[in-house]
């Protein structure tokens, strides 16, 4: 079967992860444009809440409670899947957590934990999900982070965690070419997210972690999720940062180390005393949607430039590149 996607309007979306962030961004907007959803999560109240709110609007929603962790769950997906809209056409395994702190301070269970969400999470689903893929064609989608492409210090098990990821996502993708399967596989690379990421997140630091800037909006990786479902791309940017920080990491990785390490450590640290958190690394988390903060840039431009507008010459596309990294948003983009 040839690799042919169809338009959002005429596919059934799986979404991992779906009740807060990215996630939950992405179901958005995907049910706007007319997809039907699986949306998948731990929180059954927080998916119920946002199955409930897309329906009101006219969108097909059903909401699993999963724990990506689990192999089993999966199939409970695919399930609910098959049972309300006969399969799917693309797949997103989006669900992930981090922790904030020293390797050497990070407790061994947690940084276990941690890969059953973002990696073993990730595993389980593409398996699960070539079952049905690979006999109607479609994308699985896989969101990574910069951190897949370059490491940095007080997120080492995070890092780590995104390095499998992409490599198991590179793997997968050789060995479906290799079969000519018509499944589509993209790896999704966003920068800083201003989603509940940091509020989610497990904390060893003495102070309370944060992103370093520029942040985007959640619905700038949504965009691109999207975009890979209609489009087959191997890797997706979100922000000329992440793209920046990548090129930069694997073309110097010495001279990137040495500035990037005290760079990264400074930035990831407020000047605020830690306080207690529930996080989400054990235990499903709040919903939070993110994207209103301070200076957060709603869009890419580099994103753009490197999906939509193809047909801007390759000049043109590295001056755009060069001016999307140094400006962070589209002009138009909306700061506050």
């Amino acid at each position: 079967m040839k690799l042919s996607l169809k338009p959002l309007e005429e596919q059934t979306i799986v979404i991992t992860g779906a009740s807060s962030g990215i996630g939950r961004a992405t179901a958005r907007e995907a049910a706007r444009r007319g997809a039907r959803l699986v949306l998948a999560s731990r929180n059954k109240e927080a998916l119920e809440q946002l199955v409930r709110e897309l329906k009101d609007q006219g969108a097909a929603a059903v909401s699993v409670v999963a724990d990506v962790g689990s192999a089993e769950d999966h199939e409970k997906i695919i399930q609910t899947a098959m049972l309300s809209f006969g399969g799917f056409e693309t797949w997103v395994n989006n669900a992930g957590v981090s922790i904030f702190g020293k390797l050497e301070d990070v407790a061994i269970e947690d940084q276990r934990q941690l890969f059953e969400t973002n990696y073993w999470g990730v595993v389980y689903g593409s398996l699960a999900a070539l079952q049905e893929l690979r006999r109607r064609g479609g994308a699985l989608i896989n969101v990574g982070s910069e951190l897949s492409d370059v490491a940095i210090p007080l997120q080492g098990a995070y890092s780590a965690s995104k390095h499998a990821v992409k490599g198991f996502t590179d793997a997968l993708r050789m060995e479906l070419e290799l079969e000519e399967a018509p499944v589509s596989v993209t790896l999704i690379k966003p920068g800083s997210i201003d989603s509940g990421y940091v509020q989610h997140a497990k904390n060893y630091l003495d102070v309370e972690p944060r992103l370093p800037r520029p942040l985007y909006s959640p619905k700038a990786v949504a965009e691109a999720i999207l975009y890979a479902a209609e489009h087959p791309m191997r890797d997706i940017y979100v922000g000329g940062s992440a793209r920046a920080t990548s090129v930069f990491g694997q073309s110097l990785p010495g001279m990137a180390a040495k500035l990037l390490g005290p760079k990264m450590h400074r930035a990831q640290r407020s000047r605020r005393p830690a306080e207690a958190r529930q996080d989400a690394l054990w235990h499903s988390g709040e919903p939070i949607e993110g994207g209103d903060s301070p200076g957060v840039c709603s869009s890419s431009l580099y994103t753009d430039l490197s999906t939509r507008w193809k047909h801007v010459a390759c000049v043109g596309l590295g001056a755009a590149a060069a001016l999307a990294i140094l400006s962070h948003c589209l002009p138009n983009a909306r700061r506050r």
